[in-house]
């Protein structure tokens, strides 16, 4: 227990300095904050809105987090915001790791902690806003906590019954429906695989349904007395099984997870998942433990596979059993070729890091990334990845192969981080707005508009005031004199019209973007 509290202090601040110094990006997190800014604005709690437009796509728990901050805080804080996905994901590091401690080695445990929490996708959603984080960690929780009751840790009537359900509804508060469907279809699917079907209502009994009703009656009515009969009609149909059956949003074909699961769980996808098929096919998932996590593999990936709307984070859920179902299968595997390779060519890609990063800073598209720190945690790559090749091939030693990469990449991560605010007004709008809300106060101008530039709307987090996009005649008629403009920079360069138009206006350059005093 003590190493985890250490590694998880390690693995924070690792990530510290892109907690603190990234920019929100425009498509998902400005959009947050600008629907948690209009609700506190309004006084809601329950609902939510979007520009004036009802938003029922999320449940409220990951939104009442950020009002509190910045309720408490006074202003919106990336660091905030982001501990509520990173320390959801240490936990589903600490639970997966105790949970496999009777029959996983302690080697192959670390590696594991360090497999997980440097998994692409997973490492993406635990450092930035979104609430996808805090659902898989109450799924976690809650399948761990069916285990205990199976396993006998506690009495079906006892505190882990409470527990159980709890667990459940908080997926389901934090995300949607997916928080009851993968707890609901996986212990369904293993309780089926073991002969131990009968056994269904013991776990999923009158008490679990209790606690589910219980809590979702007062979340329902809690809508319906704030937003009406048609919002909740949203939120529980619209959002549900609108998107389930004939998605409106990310319609995928039933194959996108065969697919996605390979970058997804970048840099390891070829070891996890050559083990989970090699222990497959030779029939080496035999204890208890190992069949339950490939139940949860199963039951989820087919479930999200059968839902219209998909998309590479949907699958998040999967991402911890993906982990430790080869940890626990590891010991059974002596040294071969394929394991090698597999762990070769991610520590082959990583030696390329400090060449590639100089070849890219010297291109004119990219040479916003010759920063001096991305150079150096470059060069933490690389020396990683020779490093990770020498264990491999001259001591046969995968599990150093695998630690020495993941250290490695942390390593970069939080080197790499202290160049973030040089390459912020590429990312996001902060550095955008703050110029375009100097200028207007200094030259005296009432509003602001943007052309061609995407979701801007949620700009008015930064500039407390209604952001309008407008069209190329809006520019050049002049109806918005009076405004500050946004645009950019590119569009002004290539345009004869726009760059005709804004020659004589006063103008300032901010990455990519322009900001015209009109």
């Amino acid at each position: 227990m003590k190493n985890n509290y250490l590694l998880s202090v390690a693995l924070l601040l690792a990530v510290l300095p892109v907690l603190i110094f990234r920019d929100y990006t425009p498509s998902n997190e400005l959009r947050y904050l600008s629907i948690i800014d209009e609700a506190l604005r309004n006084g809601n709690i329950w609902t939510f809105t979007n520009q004036g437009l009802p938003y029922a796509d999320k449940p409220p728990l990951y939104f009442w987090i950020l009002m509190l901050g910045k309720c408490m805080l006074g202003n919106h804080y990336m660091w905030f915001g982001t501990l509520f996905s990173f320390v959801p994901a240490l936990v589903i590091m600490g639970v997966m790791d105790k949970w496999v401690s009777g029959e996983a080695t302690i080697v192959n445990r670390l590696t594991g902690k360090l497999m997980l929490m440097s998994c692409g996708l997973f490492l993406g959603l635990a450092v930035i806003l979104r609430m996808d984080m805090l659902m898989c960690m109450f799924i976690v929780l809650s399948l761990r906590t069916f285990y205990k009751m199976l396993q006998g840790e506690g009495s079906a009537g006892g505190w882990n019954a409470l527990l159980f359900p709890f667990y459940v509804f908080m997926a389901i508060f934090s995300k949607g429906p997916v928080g009851i469907l993968v707890p609901l279809l996986s212990t369904l699917v293993f309780l089926g695989m073991t002969g131990r079907l009968r056994t269904f209502g013991r776990y999923w009994g009158w008490k679990t349904w209790g606690v589910l009703l219980a809590g979702c009656i007062i979340w329902f009515c809690g809508v319906y007395l704030e937003g009406g009969k048609a919002y909740l009609n949203n939120l529980l149909f619209n959002q549900t099984v609108n998107r389930a059956v004939n998605s409106f949003h990310h319609e995928e074909p039933f194959y996108y997870y065969f697919i996605s699961v390979w970058y997804s769980l970048a840099p390891w996808s070829l070891l996890l998942v050559g083990v989970i098929v090699a222990g497959a096919c030779r029939k080496l998932i035999k204890t208890e433990l190992e069949r339950f996590f490939a139940a949860v593999l199963i039951a989820t990936f087919v479930m999200l596979s059968c839902i219209s709307s998909k998309i590479a984070v949907y699958l998040a859920p999967a991402f911890p059993f993906f982990v430790y179902l080869p940890v626990l299968l590891l010991s059974r595997f002596q040294w071969n070729r394929w394991m090698a390779l597999a762990v070769a060519f991610p520590a082959a890609a990583l030696c390329l890091s400090a060449p590639g990063l100089v070849v890219l800073g010297q291109i004119e598209a990219t040479a916003f990334l010759g920063q001096p720190f991305f150079y150096v945690a470059g060069g933490v790559l690389s020396v990683s990845g020779v490093v990770s090749l020498f264990f491999l091939y001259r001591k046969h030693a995968l599990n150093k192969s695998v630690n020495v990469l993941a250290i490695g990449l942390f390593l970069a991560i939080f080197v790499g981080g202290w160049s973030l605010p040089a390459i912020n007004s590429r990312m996001g709008f902060t550095d955008l707005c703050q110029k375009a809300r100097t200028v207007a106060e200094e030259k005296k101008l009432s509003g602001y508009i943007t052309f061609e530039i995407s979701r801007p709307e949620s700009m008015d987090v930064f500039l407390d005031n209604e952001v309008r996009s407008i069209s190329i005649l809006g520019i050049l008629t002049n109806d918005y004199s009076g405004n500050v403009l946004m645009l950019p920079a590119d569009i002004a360069t290539e345009s004869p019209l726009i760059r005709a138009f804004i020659a004589r206006k006063e103008k300032y350059e901010v990455g990519p973007y322009l900001v015209v005093a009109l």
